[in-house]
């Protein structure tokens, strides 16, 4: 089984943020799959499952704040036996361009703290990850990575978010390194 985590913020306050990116993400594989969501406390996440690009999958979107994000991942992750290597992270990237995106086997957390939390409860970095980039405002990184969209940035994130289940199920069927080779360049044009 495969475990595909989209992480984001909690709460309706939170949606339509680019911390939450993550969010529409898995629920975009979600919809395409007919997987429905349920509340599973006991992991403090909403998990769904079903077949994706072949394989069972299980959908995660952690009921923790983004810097705990581990804390719902790495439990779901050793309850169902699967390793780091199962696993793919879709996240926010500040330092991507708005519209870009980028596929990557393993690495740091780059900066961002709810993929920093998970390497800390998995013990180990090895686990892919699709970035989806928002661009940032380094005056205040944080007011816009919790802010809303605005609208022309929203119509580039939803072109993205689109394209996420193409791109994840390139990951799983034929490896990082041809994701990487297909759409490591790809910008969305709206």
């Amino acid at each position: 089984m495969k475990i595909i985590a989209g992480l984001g913020n909690p709460g309706a306050q939170y949606a339509n943020t680019p911390h939450s990116v993550g969010f529409e993400a898995v629920d975009a594989i979600a919809a395409q799959i007919g997987a429905e969501w349920e509340e599973k406390r006991a992991f403090r996440c909403l998990l769904a499952k079903g077949n994706f690009a072949g394989v069972p999958v299980l959908l995660v979107k952690p009921a923790t704040f983004m810097n705990l994000s581990g804390d719902a991942v790495a439990p779901v992750v050793k309850y169902h036996n699967a390793t780091p290597a199962d696993l793919l992270v879709i996240h926010d990237d500040i330092d991507l361009p708005l519209g870009r995106v980028r596929v990557r086997k393993s690495g740091s957390c780059g900066g961002h703290n709810g993929v920093r939390n998970i390497i800390e409860r998995l013990g180990t970095q090895d686990f892919a990850r699709l970035k989806l980039g928002v661009g940032k405002d380094k005056s205040d990184v944080i007011g816009f990575v919790l802010g809303k969209f605005a609208p022309a940035a929203r119509k580039i994130m939803d072109e993205v978010v689109a394209k996420t289940p193409e791109i994840a199920a390139a990951m799983l069927s034929g490896g990082c390194d041809r994701a990487m080779n297909a759409y490591n360049a790809w910008q969305a044009k709206a």
